[in-house]
This record gives C-alpha cells, sequence and structure tokens, in this order.
C-alpha cells in the first residue's frame, strides 16, 4: 500500500503492535481537537491493541512520510449488513499531523482504503461518522465522492469508561 504525492511520498501501511504508542497519542489528539475529550489512557491503550491484535475486529492504516515518520492514521472496523449481505467498512480515529493537514494525506488514506474494500467480496461499502459542526470534514469527505445518509446515529453507551457523550 504505497501512495505518492508530488512534493513528498507518502508510504501507507498496515499498522503493527509497535505502532500503539503513536497510534494512542494520534488518538487522544484527535478526541481532544474534535470533541474537547481527554481519553482515558488505560482504556484507549486497551482498545487499541484489540485492534492491533485482533483482525476480525479491524485494523489500523497509518500514514508515513519518506523518513518513515508516521503522520497520520485511521481504523477501519466492521458492521454486518443483513441487508447487503456484507460488510461496512467503518471509518475511525482519522487523525492527521497538523502539518500535513489539507495536502492530500486523507484523500490518500481514503483511496488505499477504497480500493483494499473493493478487492474484498464481501465488503459492500465504506462508512464514517463526522461531528455535525465539523464542516471541514464533510467537505473533506464530500470532495471525495462519500455522500451524507439520512440516518442520525444514537447510541446508549453501557460503559462508566472513556469519555462521556
Amino acid at each position: 500500500m504505497e501512495a505518492h504525492m508530488s512534493w513528498f511520498s507518502l508510504n501507507i501501511r498496515k499498522a503493527a503492535p509497535p505502532d500503539l504508542e503513536i497510534l494512542k497519542l494520534f488518538n487522544e489528539r484527535m478526541a481532544l481537537e474534535t470533541e474537547g475529550k481527554k481519553l482515558d489512557s488505560q482504556t484507549l491503550e486497551q482498545g487499541i491493541r484489540e485492534l492491533l491484535t485482533n483482525e476480525d475486529q479491524g485494523f489500523y492504516l497509518i500514514a508515513e512520510d519518506l523518513d518513515r515518520k508516521a503522520i497520520a492514521s485511521l481504523a477501519i472496523t466492521y458492521e454486518w449488513s443483513d441487508w447487503r449481505n456484507g460488510l461496512f467498512w467503518w471509518i475511525q480515529s482519522v487523525y492527521v499531523r497538523e502539518e500535513f493537514r489539507r495536502k492530500g494525506v486523507f484523500s490518500n488514506l481514503y483511496k488505499t482504503v477504497k480500493m483494499s474494500a473493493k478487492k474484498e467480496a464481501n465488503v459492500c461499502g465504506v462508512r464514517l461518522y463526522v461531528e455535525q459542526l465539523n464542516n471541514i470534514a464533510q467537505s473533506t469527505y464530500s470532495s471525495l465522492g462519500m455522500k451524507k445518509t439520512r440516518y442520525q446515529m444514537w447510541e446508549e453507551s453501557f460503559l462508566s469508561r472513556g469519555p462521556e457523550s
């Protein structure tokens, strides 16, 4: 999974257990920036470790610059759709280092996700959720061909740990 950009090379790869600390940092920054939430460090670490070691749950992708420095990441989790007899890949925990934003990094990550998903016979689509007031992200997703759905997201959390909704 390698993508190239005009002003620097971008390597996109699946994350592995040694990437836990950078993924933790990126998730903490994303939650604070987008929702003003401080995540419980131990819960976050356990959650990342679970995804890194159990591909039945999903996986992380990491984008690296030419020096192999992690500059962005996202998670993919799975949702079965009985209506479509297939899996949706949910994009979650998107983070791009500030100095690399609006330079095509997420676009390349998304293209990698989309190409990989289309190669899987049981994947019927890609979804994500976004904060209602995050207009910059919404504009980016729209420019990549994603469409806003008519669904609202509702939840009832059973966990006492982690950020409050």
